[in-house]
């Protein structure tokens, strides 16, 4: 047993010169159960790092059987020339229209893909390599904060009141809005006869502070209607 264990890694470090007659079953098996293995690992940073601001396509879902997928696939293909050209054939007549609902979905898949194909190719130590870098960038992009959002916006407030109101309390409307959404700034404000909409919006806002918000704006005038609006689902 102990001897069949041995030469299964000593195959797996030294498989780039083999052919697939070569390989066995038994290899393929433990090339399949990594291949599942990092898909899972994947898996559990898509939802540990996004999942609460997932839009509901919860594609992490299809991780396990993607990733088998594309490695049972570039296995295969990569022994064979003709298969190859056909499966390219092929994949060139596909059209995916389903539109990708969160940018990270993008970095994620093309994550499963490349781990899909070190483990197809049996370059074990790009993948730990891999994985323990995509690992680093998520660790890094979760610390720095807004740092990369840029100028984005997470969210806006609408704040509705009638003309003769806001005439007469704008200033404290507008430095309340300033206080409690320090990081905000003012999109537009807009005025007609009836009634002045001032558009507001900010970059974080945490559960407290929005109820904290709606019961300030009442207190300045009990007509002040606000409707919230997030960019993303998650950010609260």
């Amino acid at each position: 047993m102990e001897t069949n264990w041995k030469q299964l890694f000593e195959t797996l470090g030294n498989l780039s010169s083999q052919n697939i007659s070569q390989i066995g079953v038994l290899v393929f098996l433990a090339v399949m159960v990594i291949s599942l293995l990092s898909s899972l690992y994947l898996a559990f940073l898509y939802s540990k790092f996004y999942g609460s601001r997932a839009t509901g396509s919860q594609v992490h879902r299809t991780f396990p059987l993607l990733g088998i997928s594309i490695t049972a696939i570039f296995i295969c293909i990569q022994f064979s020339l003709p298969l190859s050209l056909g499966l390219l054939g092929a994949l060139s007549i596909v059209r995916f229209r389903t539109p990708i609902k969160e940018p990270e979905e993008i970095g994620f898949i093309m994550l499963l893909v490349a781990s899909s194909i070190a483990c197809a190719t049996f370059n074990m130590l790009f993948l730990g390599i891999l994985l323990a870098v995509a690992l680093l960038a998520l660790i890094i992009l979760r610390l720095s904060g807004g740092i990369f959002k840029g100028h984005l916006n997470d969210g806006m407030v609408i704040v509705t009141l009638p003309s003769n109101t806001y005439k007469a309390k704008s200033k404290e409307l507008l430095e309340l809005l300033k206080k409690k959404l320090p990081k905000g700034r003012i999109d537009s404000i807009t005025e007609n006869n009836k009634e002045s909409i001032i558009s507001y919006s900010f970059i974080k806002l945490e559960k407290d502070t929005m109820l904290e918000l709606n019961s300030a704006l009442k207190a300045v005038d009990s007509e002040v209607e606000s409707n919230l609006y997030f960019n993303r689902s998650g950010e609260i």
